[in-house]
């Protein structure tokens, strides 16, 4: 299965750009600026979320056009009719988000019902030295790609989390009985989300442990917990909280907290405080074995920009054999395409310029 007559109208730099006859590997070669990553971009819109920039939609729409932008593409399996899959923002509501399937409307939540989705971007090269919140928001995208039920017990909690930091922030006491039903609905969709967590994390490690430790770096990784997991016994620990909590102001205790730990395999050593070299290779490892677990079940797509560049020949082959392994449809991003000739009739090599994609022949 793979995403096939991908389609951009009005987003970003591609006014009206179709991408026809994609393959196994395809690859969005040009100058910076061009547009590569728009397109992968474009292409995250097909998982639940904000996609890979986390970007307000207002900004996706094309700063020469209307205002809106849409994005579509069709899901193809051999033997069966192709599923057409649509995200759009209209000029009059740019900051609600619409979905289509098959031309009838549908939730974002729903899309990861048919796709998996993970990218791997400069930016996230940070990501054990960032802040706890972006190693959750890295967990749960990963798990929305295994189960899409976890994002609507994320949004869930999310908003019950709010609802309770309102009330006890407030200058007025707390209605206790309205805490009460707030608090029973943190603990029931905070135990789903923790539980959601917790399975990936084994998941990754299983499938780490797999994993040859050469070339790239293998990671160890650790859930952490930020408070009781069990719905009874979260709900029983933000009852007993509340005095404490509401002088703070906010809630301290729940999935909010979460923690995720990194260590280098072999050195004993805080992910952190590796080496840019090592955190890059531990986050092409995670990114590998997700493929892997991704790719059961349901289609599955890997974005990876400016990745291959930066990996020297040994490593850019063991990363090209795992990624023909796994099974996913893979976009990379790179502004000349020797790194890729290993890959050589495998893949397909689409030029980008200026806001249009032209592939190769």
């Amino acid at each position: 299965m793979a995403l096939d007559r991908i389609s951009l109208s009005g987003f970003r730099n591609h006014r009206a750009t179709t991408l026809d006859g994609t393959a196994r590997f395809n690859l969005l070669v040009g100058e910076n600026g061009a547009g590569k990553t728009n397109v992968l971009e474009a292409i995250s819109l097909f998982a639940p979320g904000r996609g890979l920039r986390r970007a307000p939609l207002a900004e996706m729409a094309g700063s020469d056009g209307p205002g809106g932008f849409s994005v579509g593409a069709s899901l193809i399996a051999q033997g069966e009719e192709p599923v057409r899959l649509g995200t759009l923002a209209e000029a009059a509501r740019p900051g609600r988000r619409l979905v289509r399937v098959n031309g009838a409307e549908a939730s974002a939540v729903s899309l990861g019902e048919w796709l998996a989705i993970s990218w791997l971007t400069p930016a996230m090269d940070r990501l054990f030295a960032d802040s706890a919140g972006a190693r959750r928001r890295y967990m749960d995208r990963l798990t929305v790609a295994l189960d899409a039920s976890h994002a609507r017990n994320a949004a869930r909690y999310e908003n019950a989390l709010r609802e309770r930091n309102r009330l006890l922030s407030g200058d007025d006491a707390p209605d206790p009985t309205w805490l009460d039903g707030v608090e029973t609905q943190m603990a029931e969709h905070g135990a789903a989300l923790a539980s959601g967590r917790e399975r990936l994390v084994a998941a990754l490690q299983a499938e780490l442990a797999r994993l040859p430790s050469k070339p790239f770096a293998r990671p160890e990784l650790t859930y952490q917990p930020g408070g009781p997991t069990a719905p009874d016994a979260l709900r029983d620990a933000l009852r007993a909280g509340r005095p404490r909590e509401r002088a703070a102001g906010r809630t301290l205790t729940g999935p909010h907290r979460d923690e995720l730990a990194v260590r280098m395999a072999g050195k004993e050593q805080p992910a952190d405080r590796c080496s840019t070299g090592e955190q890059k290779a531990m986050l092409i490892a995670i990114t590998l074995a997700h493929a892997g677990l991704a790719a059961q079940g349901r289609a599955s797509l890997l974005l990876l920009d400016e990745v291959a560049a930066h990996l020297d020949p040994v490593r850019r082959e063991a990363l090209f054999a795992r990624l023909a392994d796994s099974g996913a449809q893979v976009w990379f991003t790179g502004t000349e395409s020797a790194p890729f000739a290993a890959l050589g009739a495998d893949a397909a090599v689409w030029r980008v310029t200026g806001g249009t994609v032209q592939r190769d022949t």
